[in-house]
């Protein structure tokens, strides 16, 4: 047997348990519909795990491909990383009983102080008070990610295709995406530290985790990937094209093995234990 047809067999078998894991989650919740808004954005959020494996998979079935190829295969995952980051955000609002388009913010939560820190604070005052305008901005932080990152990879594709994508209009991309995600995350942290409170019945922080840790382990490992390739410790060998194709390989075969840790977390941080006792009690009254 082959290097890559072991390679190949064991990331098949950790998508696989990734999958299951999520259509398990999935299903429980299914069995217990008791709150749609909430759930659906749950099973959003839930199959990030499975859609990230088997987009890697497939980057390793066509290891060969093309740059093309690999860029439109993260395009996928990215894009999708911006869905959730939305669904998240409205998950948050739907727990806090918040409605941006309806004008509903609870009187008990108007007036909270929010703090930003550097380097918002040289757009933002340093601390400014909880009120639906606030509330707004906040959500425009976050959507504005889902916006960018997929008109960005439409760009990118459409360019390598013409085959006018020099270095620095890469590096542009980059950064605009960079500071794009970490403006829709830092929407995220703040609402989270404003509403701690009230969030805590929800385990709001394991919750943000399965959602931040996907980006960020996918994120530095590409970074630390990119890096051992500069330093020349990851080299071409006989059976790869060339030493961007091994470096793509590692990045997927990494990938797959985290979404089975984090399809596990998921079980915990999104149960759906909440709603099955609300069936249960439901059930039991009448």
């Amino acid at each position: 047997m082959t290097r890559k047809q072991e390679t190949l067999i064991g990331s098949g078998a950790c998508v696989a348990v990734t999958v299951l894991l999520a259509l398990k989650l999935v299903r429980d919740h299914l069995s217990h519909w008791k709150k749609p808004k909430e759930q659906k954005a749950i099973i959003v959020i839930i199959l990030m795990a499975p859609i990230y494996a088997v987009d890697s998979y497939v980057g390793l079935l066509d290891i060969r491909g093309s740059e093309t190829f690999f860029v439109l295969l993260d395009s996928i995952k990215e894009c999708y990383e911006a869905l959730v980051m939305a669904k998240f955000l409205a998950l948050l609002y739907t727990y806090l009983n918040i409605s941006i388009s309806k004008n509903i913010v609870p009187d008990e939560i108007k007036g909270r102080e929010i703090h930003h820190s550097f380097p918002m604070t040289l757009f933002q005052p340093h601390s400014v008070r909880l009120n639906h305008q606030n509330l707004k901005l906040l959500k425009y932080w976050t959507w504005q990610f889902v916006v960018i990152r997929p008109v960005c990879s439409v760009l990118m594709i459409v360019l390598q295709l013409l085959e006018i994508y020099p270095d620095w209009l890469s590096w542009t991309f980059t950064m605009i995406l960079n500071v794009s995600v970490s403006l829709a995350l830092y929407a995220l942290v703040i609402f989270y530290h404003v509403f701690a409170k009230e969030l805590a019945p929800h385990k709001p922080l394991a919750k943000f985790l399965c959602v931040k840790g996907i980006v960020f382990f996918c994120f530095w490992q590409g970074i630390v990937l990119s890096g051992l390739v500069a330093m020349g410790i990851i080299k071409s060998n006989h059976f790869w094209l060339d030493v961007s194709h091994i470096q793509q390989a590692l990045q997927n075969a990494l990938v797959i093995v985290e979404m089975v840790f984090f399809a596990m977390f998921q079980m915990y941080a999104y149960t759906a234990a909440p709603y099955k006792a609300a069936d249960i009690k439901e059930k039991k009254k009448e």
